[in-house]
């Protein structure tokens, strides 16, 4: 009995040796791997780093560009924007069917041989351009006044007919027409009718105003008439305002 407890206490001497000998090899072991996880944990978050820098630096890039063409270290620019094409005003001239006109006239009304007479009045006119066109008609009345002798004298015509427009630069319009009726002049002589056929021929200009609508307007005519048995041939020039609508 005294001999087993003796063996007894000599097994647990000895493995309370071994196991002390096991503790600073599990201690030296694991000071010995500490380091080397702190380095493994350090590597991994550089090459994170590294992989998040140069996928912001792809995604920054310009598509088609190659991203090696930069210098190290160089932030990627920003993507050039391109610019708008500038929208030129463009002026259009509007265009009307109707032309109305008012303005001042004068005639020199050659009446017969000897007898020549200057008359100052007033121009009336309307136009219709077909389908805001070239080509319309018009209508048109003149009244002038003046003397002859110790005699009030006046002159009118009225008459209708084609009439022809063009574009010109810097607002311009330039037209032309041909117009038959009638003329009228007085006073009466005696044995000729004051009235007898007669037309006008002739153009101008039209002058676009601020106001697309307005115009100034001068033109140069000449009026034919045959009075009193015979031809006149009168030069007639006149200004004034337009009215497009």
């Amino acid at each position: 009995m005294k001999y087993a407890v003796c063996v007894c206490a000599f097994v647990f001497v000895g493995a309370l040796g071994a196991r002390a000998q096991d503790l600073p090899a599990v201690t030296s072991a694991a000071a010995l791997d500490a380091p080397t996880v702190g380095a493994d944990a350090s590597a991994s978050a550089s090459a994170l780093a590294s992989d998040s820098a140069k996928t912001f630096a792809s995604v920054a890039l310009v598509p088609g560009e190659n991203s090696s063409a930069l210098p190290s270290g160089a932030a990627p620019s920003a993507p050039a924007r391109t610019a708008s094409p500038q929208q030129v005003p463009i002026n259009v001239t509007p265009s009307y069917s109707f032309q109305a006109y008012l303005g001042y006239t004068f005639v020199r009304f050659y009446a017969f041989p000897g007898r020549v007479g200057n008359r100052n009045g007033v121009d009336v006119s309307v136009a219709y351009f077909v389908k805001k066109g070239l080509w319309g008609v018009e209508g048109a009345v003149t009244g002038a006044f003046g003397s002859v002798g110790n005699q009030n004298s006046d002159f009118a015509f009225v008459g209708g007919g084609p009439r022809v427009r063009w574009a010109a630069p810097r607002g311009i319009e330039l037209w032309a027409h041909g117009l038959f009726g009638e003329g009228h002049f007085g006073p009466r002589i005696a044995d000729y009718s004051q009235n007898g056929f007669a037309y006008e021929v002739g153009g101008g200009a039209d002058i676009t105003a601020h106001f697309q609508r307005f115009a100034y307007r001068v033109e140069a005519d000449m009026i034919g008439s045959t009075l009193y048995s015979t031809t006149q041939y009168s030069p007639k020039i006149s200004a004034g305002i337009v009215f497009k609508f």
